[in-house]
C-alpha cells in the first residue's frame, strides 16, 4: 500500500471542464451537468451550487476505508452541491479498476452521483490529482476552495493507520461552508492515499 499525498492545488483555481462516460448510466456527463443536477429546477436558489470532484477507484485500500462515507456524502448533499467521482487508473495494469468493476462498486454502495471513467487520464492531469482518494471542492463560481483530506481516519495495515472513525468531518465542514456562502477554513491538510496508476 503506497502512500501518496495530494498536491494541494492553489486555492482559487477554476474547475477544469470535463466530459466522461458514467459507468452506471452509460451516458456522457460533463462538469456543468453535475452542477446543473444539483441546481435542479429550483429558481429560488440564490446562486449556483458548488461542485465536489472526487478521484477514487475500486481496489485502493484507502478508498475502501472511506467508500461508505463517500456514498453518505452523496446522499446528504444531494441537491445542495454537485458531486461526481472519477476513476483515472490505468486499467491495463489494474483491470480491477475498469468500468465493469466501477459499476459494481457504485451499485453496491448506492452512489447517487455520477461515477466517471477517465480512460485517457486527461482529467486527472488537468486537476493535478495525485492519489485516491483526492478531493477538490469548488464554490458557486467554480473556484477551488478546499483540497485535502476527508478526515483524519486512515486504514490500519501493519504498523500504519489509526483507529479514528470515518466521519468525513473535514470535507463536510468545507461543504457546509460553501452551502452557507462562506469561505472554508484555508488551514487544510493533504489527502493521503494510493498514487494514481499512470499509464506508461
Amino acid at each position: 500500500m503506497s502512500k501518496t499525498q495530494s498536491v494541494m492545488v492553489e486555492l482559487g483555481t477554476v474547475a477544469p471542464a470535463f466530459e466522461l462516460m458514467d459507468v452506471v448510466s452509460g451516458r456522457a456527463v460533463g462538469r456543468d451537468d453535475v452542477v446543473a443536477t444539483a441546481w435542479g429546477d429550483d429558481a429560488s436558489k440564490p446562486e449556483r451550487p458548488g461542485l465536489l470532484v472526487m478521484f477514487i477507484c475500486v481496489h485502493c485500500p484507502y478508498v475502501k476505508h472511506v467508500e461508505e462515507e463517500l456514498a453518505r456524502i452523496g446522499r446528504d448533499y444531494a441537491g445542495k452541491i454537485g458531486v461526481v467521482a472519477i476513476s483515472s487508473n490505468d486499467v491495463v495494469a489494474y483491470p480491477q479498476d475498469g468500468p465493469e468493476e466501477m459499476k459494481k462498486q457504485a451499485e453496491r454502495l448506492g452512489f447517487t452521483f455520477p461515477y466517471l471513467f477517465d480512460e485517457m487520464q486527461e482529467v486527472a492531469r488537468e486537476y493535478d490529482a495525485a492519489c485516491t482518494p483526492d478531493f477538490f471542492l469548488f464554490d458557486g463560481e467554480s473556484k477551488l476552495v478546499y483540497r485535502g483530506q476527508l478526515d483524519e481516519s486512515r486504514p490500519r495495515r501493519g504498523d500504519s493507520g489509526n483507529d479514528v472513525p470515518v466521519t468525513g468531518k473535514d470535507l463536510r465542514a468545507a461543504m457546509d461552508a460553501v452551502i452557507g456562502g462562506v469561505r472554508p477554513d484555508t488551514n487544510q491538510r493533504t489527502s493521503l492515499g494510493c498514487n494514481i496508476k499512470w499509464r506508461e
